[in-house]
């Protein structure tokens, strides 16, 4: 049988673990995918740049875009990153051509995985991205086929290895979420620039692809709610654990009757939770369904050995001729489903004030709580000497996010109050 002829297009870390994988393994891979797999061409910014590997013997690409229109290559792994720009240029060029994309650009999914597919679908080609969610964990196969005579009705994970570590370590090592970041990129766990890990948006887009696989909708990554880790200081996860919780920052997305509720936020989870025993820099993802009841996957989320995994098992169904659609149903059937309002959110919740140790400050702060109908739980309050600023922290009933807000506002306007309050939100799974 022919080989399958490949375009690598960025060879960053993942790129070259891709090129080990298929080099390293070709005999295997060749059994496995039933023909051969053939690296034709690449493409980089640098072609002088020592990676490690022997990259000789392929074509360089200067333009990667020029793989687009390669008579001799069937398939282009794109590996670039970024939502717009040469990748979307790339990969919108590919399939209209009629060649396969496999990518790890979850940005580029998020923002334009519904308008790829539907020209993936006219041209007949492939588009496959096991590799944008949660690394070397084949979720995305679980849910897409694994899971399909399921009807999902909510998926949720860790699929952030950065935040997870920074939050594993502060709780570890009581220290700082600036000191824990700081070392995290060290280690190069975190990008010198860490904005979208630690404010949760690279979870944000790992969760598009997750909820649009799970209940057959239109990408709609503007529907998602979204905050990060950068507010959780040590005493939280003090109080959390006291509490009988962990912390964990989460993408969570449910279909509720006609509408889909999307957030990404650090949550309280219980202690016992499978998902509270999930540390360091590992992903897991946990998908509720009606006949399987749940199901969790749990691996290393990022890395080039792990995503470059991913990439492969794509490459290797394609090879054979398996053709699932990108989102598990063809792409003009993906409804545009509305997006629940944060607001509009129920659930239970842990406040921390930084007041003024006086006295009147609770009969205020709960004054303003029964002004908006927020019930209290449980009050915890670590006492030091008169006038010195205490920690005062709040368990509150089910309420709706709206009405908290609302109170959390009107408490955060009492002068003994010196911060702004830190609010976490406190799931049951």
């Amino acid at each position: 049988m022919n080989a399958l002829r490949i375009g690598i297009a960025g060879l960053g870390t993942v790129g070259v673990s891709t090129v080990q994988v298929i080099e390293q393994h070709k005999e295997l891979l060749a059994k496995r995918a039933g023909r051969p797999i053939k690296i034709v061409a690449v493409s980089a910014r640098s072609r002088t740049l020592d990676r490690g590997i022997d990259i000789s013997s392929y074509r360089w690409c200067d333009d990667s875009a020029e793989m687009a229109d390669a008579d001799d290559i069937d398939l282009v792994i794109e590996l670039i990153g970024g939502s717009d720009g040469i990748a979307k240029v790339l990969a919108e060029k590919a399939l209209a051509a009629g060649k396969h994309i496999v990518t790890a650009n979850k940005a580029l999914i998020a923002h334009h995985g519904t308008a790829l597919a539907e020209i993936a679908e006219k041209s007949g080609a492939a588009i496959y991205c096991e590799a944008a969610v949660a690394g070397g964990i084949p979720i995305l196969k679980a849910l897409r086929e694994g899971l399909a005579g399921n009807q999902i009705s909510r998926v949720y994970g860790i699929l952030n290895g950065t935040c997870n570590y920074i939050l594993t370590e502060m709780r570890d090592t009581g220290r700082t979420f600036d000191d824990v970041l700081l070392e995290a990129q060290k280690l190069g766990y975190a990008e010198a620039d860490p904005t979208f890990d630690v404010d949760g948006i690279d979870t944000a887009h790992k969760l598009a692809i997750l909820s649009a696989i799970s209940f057959g909708t239109k990408v709609d990554f503007e529907g998602i709610y979204v905050e990060g880790i950068r507010e959780i200081a040590p005493i939280d996860i003090e109080f959390a654990e006291e509490l009988g919780f962990g912390i964990k920052l989460l993408g969570i997305a449910s279909k509720n009757g006609d509408e889909i509720e999307q957030r990404v936020h650090a949550c309280m989870v219980p202690i016992d939770a499978p998902i509270n025993h999930v540390e360091g820099s590992f992903n897991a993802v946990v998908a509720d369904g009606d006949f399987v009841v749940s199901v969790l996957h749990e691996g290393r989320g990022a890395g080039g050995g792990p995503t470059a995994s991913a990439v492969i098992a794509d490459v290797i169904d394609i090879a054979r001729g398996h053709r699932v659609p990108l989102f598990g149903i063809p792409a003009t059937e993906l409804e545009a489903v509305p997006t629940r309002g944060m607001n509009h959110h129920k659930g239970a919740y842990y406040v921390r004030f930084n007041v003024v140790d006086e006295s009147g400050v609770l009969a205020d702060i709960a004054r303003a709580l029964t002004d908006h109908k927020v019930s209290m739980e449980s009050v915890l309050q670590r006492s030091r000497d008169p006038n010195q600023i205490v920690p005062v922290v709040m368990t509150l009933h089910e309420t709706e996010e709206a009405a908290m807000r609302r109170a959390v506002d009107q408490i955060s306007k009492i002068g003994a109050v010196v911060e702004p309050p830190v609010v976490i939100r406190i799931e049951e799974f």
